[in-house]
């Protein structure tokens, strides 16, 4: 991306932030609202993140309903970009639809677009994907797209017009971290939109590989609402993904067979 090759250039990150969908975000830390013991919860999870966008399940999560406890209740939409998403949508129709109805609450045109394609890994229906992605962004929307760490099948989700990729680092809530690392950096290297890598995260250093590969945010739920102390954890998620991204613009040493000497052999006393 070219405000990272910016940024690497100049190596800092005072200043840095990633765009998507025409606004400027200085944090790349985007969390999920789902699994917390109540609204209160997330709200103080949210805010140690330091997130500046929350996915909401449409679902699952009331944002719509003024008459039942709502989410938006304990995080200001203007302080937050909310991100609906379509999770426990299995059908294109059906994502679509949902995406409809969030429009027409006045969420707004971001979407992030799940079409679960097996319930048991609940890996994504990549073909029904793109299907639901076309129709969407014909329809306006700005499709944010859950999809495998397919190079091919994020190369046309780019082409249909998404705006951003999130290929999967591992089944969802599974904890695993990144399991194909190579595909992920081949996504980056040849994507002209930010990737943001979705699902699979288990702790923060998982979020500072995310962020070491080059990937320009991560979105993580479970990792974070699942832990012991999601509260605490949320902050480690911050910092992991803070630090992993300062040593991707810092750049890494080469990995080398043999040892290589810190100081010096020239010149040595005696």
């Amino acid at each position: 991306m070219a405000d990272n090759e910016a940024v690497a250039d100049g190596k800092t990150t005072t200043g840095d932030y990633f765009e998507l969908a025409g606004r400027r975000y200085k944090s790349r830390l985007i969390v999920g609202t789902g699994k917390y013991v109540d609204f209160e919860q997330t709200r103080i999870a949210v805010e140690a993140s330091g997130a500046e966008i929350v996915t909401v399940a449409l679902r699952r999560v009331n944002i719509t309903d003024p008459d039942k406890e709502n989410l938006l209740d304990y995080l200001d939409p203007k302080r937050y970009t909310i991100l609906p998403n379509t999770a426990g949508c299995y059908t294109a129709d059906e994502a679509v639809r949902t995406c409809r109805l969030a429009r027409e609450a006045g969420v707004g045109k971001l979407v992030k677009l799940e079409v679960i394609g097996d319930e048991r890994t609940l890996f994504p229906d990549v073909a029904a994907t793109l299907e639901a992605a076309k129709i969407l962004v014909d329809e306006g929307f700005d499709v944010l797209p859950y999809v495998t760490d397919d190079p091919v099948a994020c190369q046309r989700l780019e082409d249909i017009g998404c705006p951003a990729v999130m290929p999967l680092a591992a089944p969802i809530g599974s904890g695993l971290g990144i399991r194909n690392p190579w595909n992920i950096s081949i996504i980056r290297e040849h994507s002209g939109v930010p990737v943001i890598v979705d699902a699979g995260v288990g702790t923060a250093s998982d979020a500072a590989r995310v962020m070491e590969l080059g990937c320009d945010a991560v979105l993580m739920n479970t990792a974070i609402a699942g832990a012991d102390n999601p509260v605490l954890m949320a902050e480690a998620m911050k910092l992991g993904v803070e630090a992993g991204r300062k040593a991707w613009v810092a750049g890494r040493i080469a990995m080398k067979k043999y040892a290589t000497a810190s100081s010096p052999v020239t010149g040595l006393v005696g």
